[in-house]
């Protein structure tokens, strides 16, 4: 009998999409003993937001938060999501910065990390990818991650040469990672095909949202086109800008005579669990109903879940959500003129935010971020498409490049790391001494 496993994200994506990645731990770890037991292929509990948010928003330390969930959750595999190069941040971190977060999650807990770059550029992957190995256990996965997104630039034979790539570079699994629930049925079909056929047997993910409507449709066609693993989310933290529902893919591959792994009473348990939990923070404004909705523009602004619900945050406490329509019309256009990159982190944020300065400006990059900046200098990879000859202008002056290789490699690598490790000996006995 064919198998299509499913991953569980409301511990991570789910909720970071629908409440900005608000979601405490002490809200969950009663439910931790029955996930254990479901059947996931892997639970997304860590990586993305969950550590800025744990840090700024929640005042947990998200070592200990990893570290409690291995202990509640010992017979699944959790998985977290990785930026590359960025890590969990917004910037490029260096070679042995990445090396050590990596053999510290994978000790903390972590069995599967997929790691993905903002712009498909998979120089940035390879620091990440080799210490993911060198630190292995015999439970660890690395997962080679793209980036979906649509554009006159990215295609389905370019896709299926990342993919080819992916596998080259020694990844066990790849995953496409649609953020904006924007890959249609047709795409999902010829795209999985095309991929299958030219990357054998090693497994495939699909990671979409509801945004736009489509999810359903193209997981049911991904399904049928030989998707080996689909991300979803319990019933109710499912939908809006989050993923498709874990119970109903349940039921609909039973139908199809295929193979989950998953309990039906204990899934169904999970989602009873969260039910109040969602209601909390739908009461207290904490879930928006915006992130709650379908919106097939998303199929022409390609904003991901995680993206919107942060748009929605920061224009609520700026009070200036009457600016939301015009911000959300700004931002194909930021993007054409940044050279097309896929909005996932730190890109959407950098983009968005950039829309939305545009917009409040009254005046179209008047005023442009450091972020940006240093997109348009080369620091976080190569554009996937030039970016507008003015903008570039602005930036880099006239005739200026952006520099053409992995940032990292044109610094030092590691005084900077050993100079604060260093620091912080010195500190710390000190500390002991007072």
């Amino acid at each position: 009998m064919r198998k299509v496993q499913l991953t569980e994200t409301v511990l991570r994506d789910a909720n970071q999409s629908l409440m900005a990645t608000r979601l405490p731990y002490a809200d969950y770890e009663d439910i931790l003993p029955v996930m254990d037991q479901t059947g996931y292929y892997s639970i997304e509990c860590w990586g993305g937001a969950t550590f800025d948010s744990c840090l700024r928003y929640l005042h947990e330390d998200p070592w200990e938060r990893l570290r409690k969930l291995r202990k509640n959750l010992p017979n699944n595999k959790l998985q977290m999501l990785l930026r590359g190069q960025n890590l969990l941040g917004y910037k490029h971190y260096h070679d042995d910065v990445v090396e050590k977060f990596i053999e510290l999650s994978i000790k903390n807990g972590i069995d599967v990390i997929r790691i993905f770059d903002a712009l498909n550029d998979f120089r940035n992957l390879e620091t990440a990818l080799n210490a993911t190995m060198k630190y292995a256990t015999k439970n660890t996965i690395a997962s080679g991650c793209i980036s979906y997104t649509q554009s006159p630039v990215h295609t389905v034979d370019k896709y299926i040469q990342m993919c080819k790539e992916l596998k080259q570079m020694g990844f066990q699994t790849i995953c496409l990672k649609d953020m904006a629930g924007t890959m249609t049925p047709y795409e999902a079909e010829h795209l999985i095909k095309g991929i299958k056929d030219a990357v054998g047997d090693i497994p495939l993910i699909l990671h979409t949202h509801s945004t736009t409507g489509m999810a359903y449709m193209t997981l049911t066609k991904a399904i049928e086109s030989g998707i080996d693993v689909i991300d979803t989310a319990t019933s109710c933290f499912s939908g809006g800008t989050s993923q498709p529902a874990t119970e109903t893919m349940y039921y609909a591959l039973q139908q199809y005579g295929i193979e989950t792994g998953l309990k039906e009473d204990l899934i169904n348990q999970v989602n009873d669990y969260f039910k109040p939990i969602k209601q909390k923070y739908v009461d207290n404004g904490m879930i928006n109903p915006k992130s709650l909705a379908t919106d097939a523009q998303a199929l022409v602004y390609k904003v991901p879940g995680g993206m919107l619900s942060n748009m929605i945050a920061n224009l609520t406490d700026m009070k200036a959500m009457d600016k939301f329509d015009q911000a959300l019309a700004e931002i194909p256009a930021v993007r054409k003129d940044l050279g097309y990159p896929p909005l996932v982190t730190p890109l959407s944020q950098m983009v968005g935010n950039q829309a939305v300065t545009n917009v409040l400006l009254g005046e179209r990059y008047k005023q442009i971020s450091k972020e940006v900046k240093n997109y348009i200098k080369g620091e976080y990879g190569i554009a996937p498409a030039p970016v507008a000859k003015e903008l570039q202008e602005k930036v880099l002056g006239a005739g200026g490049k952006p520099v053409d290789c992995r940032i990292e490699d044109q610094k030092r690598t590691g005084v900077e790391f050993r100079k604060l490790r260093k620091h912080w000996a010195i500190w710390h006995v000190r500390k002991k001494m007072l």
